[in-house]
């Protein structure tokens, strides 16, 4: 796992430690040492830290004009033990709802289990980006089974063409616009 590194192509594009309205403004990220752990094994030193024991994430991209984020994440997903969604919810969605961000992409190929508690800050989520969405990208298919069975998906988007996204050969903007199309034809 410590191989896996947060995508980095879109670096020219956008850093969340050189973004002073990012909740990781001024991070200083070592390259050698690996200080980060989920269980018992080590982790990218450029994936990070937001309360959780298990679960790991880098905001790849945020454009506040356009009020979207794109967040990968790395890990297990664990509401039952760790309460992950609420750590997430109070330490990283509610500051980014704060400046204008209200539609969120979610990557989640490298998510390798999620554990459900209740619905909760989900809801709160959804309610609290009213014009906006959550999108869920390439999620593993028994992580999206969990989350279904759990009604999250009432809340999040996934399946369909959200699954099959290849999207490290595109830039954030023609990400989110194909996002954004696979959502409004779900509307309409």
């Amino acid at each position: 796992m410590h191989e896996i590194e947060p995508f980095y192509r879109w670096r020219d594009d956008y850093v969340a430690a050189e973004d002073d309205r990012s909740p990781f403004y001024q991070t200083e990220y070592s390259e050698f040492e690996f200080d980060k752990m989920i269980y018992n094994y080590y982790i990218h030193p450029q994936w990070d830290y937001f309360g959780s024991q298990t679960l790991y994430l880098k905001i790849l991209y945020a454009d506040y004009d356009k009020q979207y984020a794109i967040i990968e994440f790395i890990g297990e997903w664990n509401d039952t033990i760790y309460n992950d969604i609420m750590l997430l919810k109070r330490e990283i969605i509610e500051l980014m709802i704060k400046e204008g961000i209200n539609k969120f992409i979610l990557l989640g190929e490298n998510i390798l289990n999620f554990h459900s508690s209740d619905d909760l800050y989900y809801e709160e989520w959804f309610q609290d980006v009213e014009d906006g969405w959550i999108a869920a990208i390439n999620f593993r298919d028994h992580v999206i089974d969990e989350f279904k069975r759990s009604n999250i998906d009432y809340y999040i988007n996934f399946g369909g063409e959200l699954d099959n996204i290849i999207w490290r050969n595109l830039k954030p903007v023609q990400l989110f616009k194909k996002v954004e199309e696979q959502l409004m034809k779900r509307l309409y």
